[in-house]
Order: C-alpha cells, then structure tokens, then sequence
C-alpha cells in the first residue's frame, strides 16, 4: 500500500495495522479517497477511523462487504457491527479499534468527517 505519511504515531500496533488493512482492501475495490484518521488520544471509543468513497450506493456496499469478508477470512475476525448496509450510502463497519466508514459522493460530503476530525494525525492513501 502506497501511503503519504503527514503524521502517524506507533505504525506497528495492531490497530494501526488493522487500519491499514481495511484501507487496502478498500483500494482493491476501487474505493476512492481514503483516508485514515489516528484517533488514539481524542476519543476512548476506537483508535482508528478508516474514511473512503464509493462511486454509488452499489459499490459502497461491495467495499463493505468485501472489508468484512476478507477480515473473516484472514484473520478470522468480525465486526461488532455494521450499520447502514442496506441503504448503502453511509456503512460503518465496526472492529471496535477500527471503524470503517464507507461513504457514497453525497453523505462525505454532507457529513464532512474528514473536516470534523481534521485536528487529528492522519493518513491519505494513494489510489489504486
């Protein structure tokens, strides 16, 4: 995975290895600007938010899905939950350390995490 590092702090944690996973696999499924959000030391809830953009409803429910598959797959791992996959504008994939938010073009826009959280370090991952 190509990455442009503006900060990241402890790369070889697990959880920062999780998020850079989600990311790849995102990237495999032609998800577009990705961006990973280092989250340890803001919020107590996760360490890490994996931001990325599908081109439409259909795809963002393929890059979940194909995030949750491969994780069952590799590392025998599931998420606590998943919210959003039916209507597939906005899914969370959550891995407790990790949340994967998969965005279709309207619903980054319109709830603009990146913004929000634009204090944190964070990662933007080059495209496929």
């Amino acid at each position: 995975m190509q990455a442009c590092r503006e900060q990241r702090t402890d790369p070889l944690s697990d959880s920062a290895l999780l998020a850079e996973r989600i990311a790849t696999i995102g990237a495999e499924k032609l998800a577009e600007d990705i961006v990973l959000l280092d989250m340890r030391g803001v919020v107590d809830y996760t360490d890490w938010f994996v931001v990325m953009s599908g081109r439409n409803p259909r795809q963002v429910q393929a890059i979940a899905e194909e995030i949750v598959f491969r994780l069952k797959q590799e590392q025998d791992l599931l998420p606590a939950r998943i919210e959003g996959r039916k209507e597939g504008t906005w899914v969370l994939v959550d891995f407790v350390d990790v949340v994967a938010h998969v965005f279709d073009p309207e619903a980054r826009a319109y709830y603009r995490l990146d913004e929000l959280w634009g204090q944190v370090p964070h990662t933007q991952v080059a495209e496929a």
